[in-house]
């Protein structure tokens, strides 16, 4: 089953993320099938950036986000952002 979740990047105690696609079975950083966008929680105002038409595509193919990945999806719906 594929899920879309957070893989986290960033150096020590300054974490950065990306929304990737992944099998669920892989660990966090293991190795993902596409990378749909990316969440910076650091910056100020917080840096969402989601390539909607990705995410559709992926979850019209089975994909479920995380819970975490759905409340983000939510933000940049509200917002009307891309």
């Amino acid at each position: 089953m594929l899920r879309i979740r957070l893989a986290r990047t960033g150096a020590n105690k300054k974490p950065s993320y990306r929304i990737v696609v992944i099998e669920r079975e892989r660990s966090r950083d293991g190795g993902f099938l596409e990378i749909v966008g990316h969440y910076n929680p650091r910056r100020e105002p917080v840096e969402l950036m989601v390539k909607r038409d990705r995410v559709d595509y992926w979850i019209s193919r089975g994909a479920q986000p995380s819970e975490t990945v759905r409340s983000l999806l939510k933000k940049t719906t509200e917002q009307g952002q891309g």
